[in-house]
């Protein structure tokens, strides 16, 4: 496959994945990550790079974004969301922090491609990107890329839309944001 064929192929499984996202389920959490004092991340591997940049973004929204591990990481309370990104919904890391933060009262929100995973018992809102993981289930958009490509792909874009909405919808203006970039560059 050449670069031509291959950047066509991720193009349109990027596009089929997120024309199948539920809207609803993505204003539950855009809701959700307004509603919060703090939006903390967790994710491991590359979904935990892609959480960073979704992270990021919001705090250029004036969102105070956190990650999980950080070594200027605050107490979570019952005023934060804590959002999970994991395709299988299974990972260790993820669950247990999940269950952490719901016994500190936090709010839980899954981002990943199994609803009846083992997350679902902790999490408040469920957002599903309907790929292929270690998990399968058959109902996914199917990928050629390796492993788990797609959701990271997915996640971060999916990320940029809600960082894209709650612009329009908090009439957030393009060049106000600059303030919160980082200038220390």
């Amino acid at each position: 496959m050449n670069y031509a064929e291959a950047q066509a192929s991720i193009v349109s499984e990027v596009s089929a994945t997120l024309a199948a996202v539920s809207g609803d389920d993505v204003d539950a959490l855009s809701r959700q990550i307004m509603q919060a004092d703090r939006v903390f991340f967790v994710g491991v591997g590359r979904v935990l790079l892609s959480l960073q940049a979704v992270a990021k973004r919001l705090a250029h929204l004036g969102i105070d974004s956190v990650i999980v591990g950080q070594i200027t990481e605050p107490a979570i309370t019952a005023s934060d969301l804590l959002i999970v990104g994991s395709g299988s919904g299974e990972s260790a890391i993820p669950l247990a922090i999940a269950a952490k933060a719901k016994s500190h009262g936090a709010q839980v929100a899954h981002i990943g491609a199994n609803a009846d995973s083992s997350m679902s018992a902790y999490s408040d809102v469920f957002v599903r990107i309907p790929v292929q993981t270690k998990f399968s289930t058959g109902t996914e958009v199917t990928s050629v890329q390796p492993m788990t490509s797609l959701f990271e792909q997915c996640l971060l874009l999916l990320g940029d839309a809600i960082a894209l909405s709650l612009i329009e919808s908090r009439g957030l203006d393009l060049k106000e944001l600059w303030q919160h970039h980082a200038n220390l560059e």
